[in-house]
């Protein structure tokens, strides 16, 4: 068994990976299974916001190192690097796309593409003794997994040069100074808050949870002039939904807006 999924109130996914698939997460098998599950939740509406999670002492970790050996001896390796990265990437970009909330329980190491996947995600949740680490030059490789997009937005380009550089590892403590996870706590707390935050987070519209993400990952890479024309056309789009009637009535009616099923993905 690669995974399992348990679904909570509040429209909340809770994937958790087997132990043998949070410590080798990119075998052609695990990565696939992983994705397609992501995809079809993905594309529930029932689903407004996904945890990831791991097995043990792994959350997720790099591609297999046995199998890259056999292949660096079969001269296929650069087939299987394309293939691993073929499967990580687009998946990389749907979860950065997609209205839904994504948070990552980091139990354990996250490391590689891994690691990438943590970052990718909305919220990072992750325990005290929890480890993040690149190991890319260890291996003789460059940054996969969108970590060179990803990290620098989260803690600045120098910090990340180092922890390349210096091949460094960061537990919960320090990822948390530096700003490459939200929360820290311990292991009898991380499903419970991370089921929290990601109800509190999935009950705001689809506009607002979309739209959001896109203005925000755009915003390191256009002109202010370029970023104003982007929230107005979201914006425009934004009013004339359901939700947005939703959120003035309830606004003038003094209570909490209800956006369950009123918007579409």
């Amino acid at each position: 068994m690669v995974l399992t999924v348990n679904r909570h109130e509040g429209g909340v996914a809770l994937v958790t990976l087997s132990a043998s698939a949070s410590k080798n997460t990119f075998t052609r098998k695990n990565i696939n299974v992983l994705a397609e599950t992501l995809d079809e939740l993905m594309n529930d509406k029932k689903c407004l916001s996904i945890i990831l999670t791991g097995t043990g002492n792994f959350f997720s970790a790099g591609g297999p190192i046995d199998e890259f050996a056999n292949a660096i001896d079969a001269g296929t390796i650069g087939t299987m690097v394309e293939e691993m990265t073929g499967s990580l990437h687009p998946l990389l970009l749907k979860i950065r796309a997609s209205p839904k909330v994504f948070v990552a329980a980091i139990n354990g190491a996250a490391a590689g593409g891994g690691l990438g996947l943590a970052l990718a995600m909305d919220y990072r949740i992750s325990l005290r003794n929890a480890k993040l680490a690149a190991a890319f030059f260890s291996l003789g490789l460059s940054p996969d997994g969108g970590t060179t997009w990803l990290l620098p937005r989260l803690v600045g380009t120098q910090v990340t040069k180092r922890f390349f550089f210096n091949n460094e590892i960061w537990d919960g403590d320090k990822a948390l100074r530096l700003g490459a996870v939200d929360e820290v706590c311990n292991s009898e707390e991380l499903i419970s808050k991370s089921i929290s935050l990601a109800r509190d987070w999935g009950k705001w519209s689809i506009m607002s949870r979309r739209s959001t993400k896109q203005l925000l990952d755009a915003s390191t890479s256009t002109f202010f002039e370029t970023q104003l024309e982007f929230e107005r056309a979201l914006m425009v789009s934004a009013s004339l939904t359901q939700e947005f009637s939703e959120g003035v009535s309830s606004f003038l009616e003094k209570r909490k807006p209800n956006f369950n099923n009123l918007g579409e993905e």
